[in-house]
């Protein structure tokens, strides 16, 4: 059995595979180890990869060390089965590529856009040729209402509301909850229409934390999946065993 770890800036999440198919997932809360030995203790490892955006990685491949023999820290210099024209590579966050990865496995020949709505929100485009190459990089929900409480005297810090869709609020609360989420999905509707324009075959694939949030209000055709970045390291951690 496989095991993909994603080490996020709020949570470990952890997924176990059977070659290419996912068998369990699991969240910790960033730092926490003990859950994580337990979830491994009780499942045979054969190969292990791990990625990070902020963690240093070492508690975890310490443990990981008792468990299993191949241990695959996901970098710059990991070999991948796409061709990564990205310019910096060595400054792309470790939850970009693999998604776009588990996209192209999923949709092989097809130019894909993949959206990952989380502490930020991500685009990445592959080409039909299986190019990678790049995409942007925006607030997400929670940054935005955090930006406008932090930078104001006086505006209040508001949560999203999954179930808020007016246009105009009748408050302060409301006119938050309007400007953030209706903009954000206007931003991503956007988005897609350019990329649309360039590339008319377009595949759109969705993941992050507020996927459920974006999937209910955008009108373009796509495809959700939340489990996309542990889907693409796993695909990853078999290409380079």
């Amino acid at each position: 059995m496989n095991v993909a770890i994603d080490m996020g800036n709020t949570r470990i999440k952890v997924g176990l595979f059977e070659k290419n198919e996912l068998k369990k997932i699991d969240f910790f809360p960033a730092g926490s180890l003990g859950e994580l030995n337990g979830l491994l203790t009780y499942n045979s490892i054969e190969k292990a990869v791990i990625s990070t955006v902020t963690i240093d990685t070492k508690p975890v491949v310490d443990l990981l060390k008792v468990k299993t023999g191949f241990i695959l820290e996901y970098n710059s210099q990991t070999l991948l089965p796409i061709k990564n024209l990205y310019k910096t590579p060595h400054t792309l966050g470790g939850d970009r590529i693999p998604p776009v990865i588990a996209a192209w496995a999923q949709f092989p020949d097809s130019d894909v856009l993949v959206i990952d709505a989380g502490t930020c929100i991500k685009y990445n485009f592959l080409n039909k040729a299986g190019e990678y190459l790049g995409g942007a990089i925006s607030p997400g929900l929670a940054m935005r209402f955090k930006a406008l409480h932090t930078f104001t005297a006086r505006l209040p810090l508001v949560e999203p509301d999954q179930e808020y869709d007016k246009l105009i609020g009748g408050d302060t609360h409301e006119s938050i909850l309007s400007g953030v989420q209706t903009a954000a999905v206007a931003e991503v509707e956007g988005i897609i229409n350019r990329y649309k324009q360039q590339y008319p075959e377009l595949k759109i694939m969705l993941t992050g934390g507020d996927q459920a949030f974006f999937e209910k209000r955008l009108k373009n055709a796509i495809f959700a999946d939340p489990y996309l970045v542990l889907k693409g390291l796993n695909i990853i951690l078999n290409y380079n065993a």
